[in-house]
């Protein structure tokens, strides 16, 4: 089993969802979260003072998948997250050595 972690914009969430969705993948955690990278802020105007934004918001994505299944999810997020711009975001891939259904019990890629 292995956790898919992606750091995208925040308006492809939609398009990235329904990409899993079509995978069969169900079950995800999206968290919003700022980030800094090559993209590297903008500056914004707020009442006449220009500063500076270093930060940007991001969304973070979380799907537990079976190790098989990894290839796939990967091609399914950045088909959906991609728009050929600077900070279209990161996937990482990390093993996952244990899951448990709260609910029934279920353990390990039963409880996926």
């Amino acid at each position: 089993m292995k956790i898919v972690m992606a750091v995208i914009k925040p308006f492809k969430l939609d398009e990235v969802r329904d990409a899993l969705t079509s995978l069969g993948i169900h079950g995800l955690t999206v968290t919003e979260v700022r980030g800094y990278g090559r993209q590297k802020g903008h500056t914004e105007i707020y009442r006449g003072a220009e500063y500076a934004v270093s930060f940007l918001p991001k969304v973070k994505i979380e799907v537990a998948v079976p190790s098989d299944q990894v290839e796939r999810v990967i091609g399914a997020i950045v088909g959906a997250a991609k728009t050929g711009q600077i900070g279209d975001g990161k996937i990482f891939v990390m093993s996952l050595e244990h899951a448990v259904r709260i609910r029934t019990g279920e353990a390990d890629a039963d409880a996926l």
